[in-house]
Formats: C-alpha cells, structure tokens, sequence
C-alpha cells in the first residue's frame, strides 16, 4: 500500500517507539527503522520527511552511531532529536561537547515562533531535556530557533535545507506543545497531507488480503484478545469461509476465559466463526516444568503454539497461511527493525520458532499501535466492550508468575485476579486505569493464619495509566480498594498469605512482569 510515510531512523533511543506514535496521531503513517539502514533503503522508501531519534551515546566518539552525510543531500526533510539533533550538527559542522550543566527534566524552552516548526507554538514553553552533551555552536548555514538559560541552541534550523534540530524530546508528554512541533514538522515542513485513517486502512487491507490468499485456506491463531480478535474479523471480512479460527486453551489464560471466548466466537456467539477449542493446557505445563527463565518461556510458549496449530491444520488439510495478531509493539520490543535493546521477545514474534510449516504468516496488524488497533476493530463493527477490553499478553499467566509455572500457581494466580478485577470493577475504577491484574511472585514469607504459622506466596496487584502502552503511571488506587482485595485473596486463594500493590510506573519497569 503506497501511503506517506515519515521514517525514524532509530540510534539507540528508548522514546523511538513514541516518536513514531505521536506522528501516527497526526495522520501521517511512520516507521521506525535502524541506524544501519542503507541509504539506497531510504531512498527506495521515498519518506516524506525523516525523524533521527535520541540515544544514549556522545555522537562526537569514535564508536557511536552515525550516518552518511549523503541523507542531508537527499532534499528530504529531517528533524533531529537530542541525540539524533547533535548528530546533525556534529556531521555537519557544528560544535557538540560535554554540557557545563546537565539538563534533566521540565525545563522552560524560549523558540522563536517565526519558525515553521514553532508556528502557533508559545514563545516561552515547557520542554523536557534529557542531555549530558549539548550543542555549543551550531553548524554553518543553521539559525537557533529556540534556547534555554543554559542550552544556547535548543533547537537550530537550515530553513533552505529543510534541516531541524531540537535539543528536547517533543514526543514525550511533559513537553507541553509537542505534538504541535511534530504536527507542524510533518505538515508545515515535510508538506503531508495526512492520508493514514483507520477506515482506508481496513479497506485496503481487505483487498490486499483477498489478493494474497485467493482460494487458499488460512488458519487464525486466535486468544480472545483484542489483537488475534481484531484480526480474525478482519480477515473473515476479507475471505469468508477460507478462514479457520484456532483457539489455543494453555492453561494460562485469566479464570473463565475459555469459555468467554468460545461463547464469543464460537458456533453460538455472535460471529460464529468456523471456530476449534484446542484444550492443550497439561501439554504447556509439562513444556514449561522447571522452566523459570522469563525469555525460555516466552520462547516456549511461542513454538508450542505453532506446533499446535500446525497439528490443527494437518488435521483441516492444505492450509496456506496462519494468522497472527502482532502488532508494532511486539515487532519493536523484540529488537525488529529498530535497533534498541530487546525488552522482550514477544511469543508471536522473537518467540517464532526457526521453521514454521505454513506457506506464509499474515499479520494484517503488523504495523498498528494498540489504540490503532481498537479503532480499526471499532471500522469492523466490533462492540466497545470486546474492542476495549483488558490487554492479555500471548504467554498469558507464563509472564504473570514469576519463575517455574505450575497447575497450581496458575489456579492461585486466576483466582487472586479474578478478585482484584472484581473490586475495581465494583469500585468504578475499571473505567479509570487502563490495566489492570495480578501476579504471582516467586517470594514466600512466614505469615500467621488461625493461630498457625504459614510460610505461603505474595501476591503483587498492578494497574497503570497510559495512552499508548510504551510509558505508564502507577493508577493511585484508593487505600480502601486495595485493602478490601487483600483481604479476600488472603482469605479466599490457597497458599497466598501476603499481597502487595506495584507502585513502579514504565519506564523503569515493563506493564508486564516478566
């Protein structure tokens, strides 16, 4: 599909993930790509405009990442960002060292609001820094266009060149105007009309779909989550009875959950989708027995799958392609394309096993962020409720019990949740945080129960706030929620005798445990 396109070229920095976003909130589709990407690639992309991301390193040592000079020669426009704007100086010209004062934080940023990039933006507003080298003078042929008290050029620009440089990070929310900066980078400076809506998207992916399949049958890999349920829809839309829906029952789903998902999907719910219940739960727990390691069971739990759904399809016969409902997050977070650490290998992605016995693997959602995801979901006519339901990670509880995973602790673990979504539900908090569950640690702490000594497991309890999964807050649940929830899975889950509430937001950690 051949759509605007804005590309990051990725040095290392840990908001690439939300850069990308904030230009997709402008409808204007992005990509996050790698430092190392050719500069044949770039030009074979034909981007509108391209975005360097910040990083961790000091762009003036030998190591550090860079780029060709050639891409300022391109007539493409590029706004560096932190490092990625002292990078641009650096190869330039410029002068880039070790700043006298170290700027973290929300810091007042005076720009100059004859810029492009600054229209309708406040001469004086609130930016977030995040630097320990700073740029000292600025390349030849760039004016500064924005400076703070000890940051002479807090964003530099080669107005001829389509050339931008900010020193602060503009997709980040604490930066006030941001998403103004970034709206009038893509329109104003880069001259994108802005054609990336959900309701072209589904519609072109229909086509594209039926295009690729013709008369082939496709197996869907199916969890009942937002994203495998976005995507069989999608493609029962795209190819009707082509389409099998394969439901895997790991034993790691969340109380109940089985039976929901068959009542949706299956022959009496509302989609009556051809739809198989694979009931494979001693055969995960005998894979992940001993397994403590949270990559290996990712890891396992990502061939598993595959193997289960190429047994289904031997038994459907002459299947073609196998679905997934991957979506950007999981492709980036599993060290794909971009060139940031690896946070985690998603089971559908980093967790694929070498070879996989299927013609080709679709993933109509390989490219949308979560919120991207429910809209689309919402263009298909999927109700709200299914659409906006809880996020479940593909390894369901694996990733929810730290440690080895046992018939057990999954029991302890369903219950414990089951309870904790019960009184937030009561509560009226379900319509406030945007995640929330419980998770199994691996500590056991001496209690006292009835008189008696116990020496039994803690329960943690997490909900977070966030609108876009890639950075969260701890939701500031009431003292009285919390304490309600323990007492009942203290008194109410087997071998749990203490409770905790998760107060780390993300980053530091992950929504996830594990």
């Amino acid at each position: 599909m051949k759509r605007e396109t804005v590309v990051v070229l990725d040095f290392g920095g840990q908001y690439n993930q939300l850069i990308a976003r904030r230009v997709r909130e402008c409808n204007v589709y992005c990509e996050i790509y790698s430092y190392k990407t050719s500069i044949e690639k770039i030009k074979e992309i034909q981007p509108k405009g391209i975005i360097f991301t910040g990083g961790p390193n000091s762009c003036y040592e030998e190591d550090s990442p860079t780029y060709s000079k050639e891409i300022f020669e391109l007539g493409i426009p590029i706004l560096g960002i932190c490092y990625g704007s002292q990078l641009m100086m650096h190869l330039l010209g410029g002068k880039v060292e070790k700043a006298p004062v170290r700027e973290y934080g929300k810091i007042e940023v005076n720009v100059d609001t004859n810029s492009k990039l600054f229209q309708d933006v406040s001469p004086k507003t609130i930016c977030w820094m995040s630097h320990n080298d700073y740029i000292s003078q600025a390349a030849p042929g760039f004016a500064i266009s924005a400076w703070t008290d000890d940051c002479p050029v807090a964003a530099a620009e080669y107005t001829e060149k389509n050339l931008y440089a900010v020193q602060f990070h503009p997709e980040v929310l604490h930066t006030q105007e941001g998403t103004k900066m970034l709206s009038n980078f893509v329109y104003n400076v880069c001259g994108c009309t802005g054609d990336w809506k959900m309701d072209s998207f589904v519609e072109e992916s229909i086509k594209a779909i039926r295009e690729k399949v013709g008369d082939g049958k496709v197996l869907c890999a199916l969890s009942g989550g937002v994203d495998s349920s976005v995507a069989a829809v999608l493609l029962s839309k795209a190819v009707g009875n082509q389409l099998t829906c394969v439901f895997v029952d790991h034993g790691l789903l969340r109380k109940n959950e089985g039976d929901e998902v068959e009542a949706v999907f299956g022959p009496d719910g509302p989609y009556s989708l051809n739809f198989i219940r694979v009931n494979a739960q001693e055969r995960f727990y005998e894979k992940l027995k001993g397994v403590e390691e949270p990559e290996r069971k990712r890891k396992i739990i990502g061939e598993e799958f595959i193997r289960v759904f190429e047994e289904e399809a031997k038994k459907i016969g002459a299947v073609d392609f196998l679905v997934q409902g991957t979506i950007y997050p999981d492709v980036v977070e599993s060290g794909v394309g971009g060139e940031s650490t690896v946070i985690k290998s998603h089971h559908n992605v980093g967790g694929l096993p070498d070879y996989v016995d299927f013609k080709e693997i679709i993933e109509p959602l390989r490219n949308l962020f979560k919120d991207e995801v429910r809209k689309a979901g919402l263009e298909l006519g999927i109700p709200e409720y299914l659409v906006f339901r809880q996020p479940f990670p593909g390894p369901g509880l694996g990733i929810r019990i730290i440690g080895e995973v046992t018939a057990e602790k999954v029991k302890m673990v369903q219950d414990a949740d089951a309870i904790w979504r019960e009184e937030i539900a009561k509560a009226g908090w379900d319509k406030k945080v945007n995640q929330y569950f419980a998770a199994l640690t691996n500590m056991r702490s001496v209690g006292v129960m009835g008189d008696e000594r116990t020496y039994d497991y803690a329960i943690a309890l997490r909900a977070v706030t966030t609108t876009d999964f890639m950075t969260a807050e701890s939701a500031e649940i009431p003292w009285e929620v919390i304490g309600r929830t323990t007492s009942r899975i203290v008194n109410e889950v087997k071998h749990v005798n203490r409770v905790m509430y998760d107060c780390t937001g993300k980053p530091p950690a992950t929504i996830e445990f594990e």
